[in-house]
Formats: structure tokens, C-alpha cells, sequence
């Protein structure tokens, strides 16, 4: 099993920046690619952003290009997703997840997704 909590949501003007953490624990945290999806209300959830195990290669949603950047501390068994430019679309749940897979594989389907924590809501106002 592999817990995970995420941190750092908030409310936040347009053109600001946001950076989410999401702690993990239990199974050895640097053998799982990890992932940032979101659900703003009355949408299904969606892919942000993903970081594979192996390195620091990352893959995101075309949405948010080059204004989010994923990262992560095997160390502190914690990833990250720094947030610039926030726009009100980007208001919504964001949930941090754990996939075991491959060391080449940057999973982008929910699916691939073992591991899921509970949310943190992020509101960005215009």
C-alpha cells in the first residue's frame, strides 16, 4: 500500500502561482511514476501532469504547457507540481497518484493509477 496526501491548495488571483506537494508512505516511493489529475466541478477528472520513476522525464496536458512543471524528491518521498500563470479554468480538485509501472512509462489514464490520495482544492479567481 502506498499513502498518499497532498498539500498546498488554496485560493489564488489569475496570473499567480501555486506549488502543490504530495507526500507518500509505505512502499518504496522511488519505484512508482507518479501523477497530478484534477476534477473542476461538474467535469470528469483529468490528466495534468506526470513524472516517470526511472528519471526526471515528465509528459503534461497540453492545457497546461509550459505553465506547470511536475517534480519529485525520492528522497523526501515527495512530487510536486508547481502551478504559474493560473488561469480560472484551472480552478478544481487536484489529486496526486501512484502508478507501479515500467521504468520507461509516463502513464497518462487513470487507470494506469494504483494509488490515489484524497485532493486539494485549488481556486483561482478572475
Amino acid at each position: 500500500q502506498v499513502q498518499l496526501v497532498e498539500s498546498g491548495g488554496g485560493l489564488v488571483q489569475a496570473g499567480g502561482s501555486l506549488r502543490l506537494s504530495c507526500a507518500a508512505s509505505g512502499r518504496t516511493f522511488s519505484n512508482y511514476a507518479m501523477g497530478w489529475f484534477r476534477q473542476a466541478p461538474g467535469k470528469e477528472r483529468e490528466f495534468v501532469a506526470t513524472i516517470r520513476w526511472s528519471s526526471g522525464s515528465a509528459d503534461y496536458a497540453d492545457s497546461v504547457k509550459g505553465r506547470f512543471t511536475i517534480s519529485r524528491d525520492n528522497a523526501k518521498s515527495t512530487v510536486y507540481l508547481q502551478m504559474n500563470s493560473l488561469k480560472p479554468e484551472d480552478t478544481a480538485v487536484y489529486y496526486c497518484a501512484a502508478a507501479r509501472t515500467a521504468a520507461w512509462v509516463t502513464p497518462m489514464r487513470q487507470y494506469e493509477y494504483n494509488y490515489w490520495g484524497q485532493g486539494t482544492q485549488v481556486t483561482v479567481s478572475s
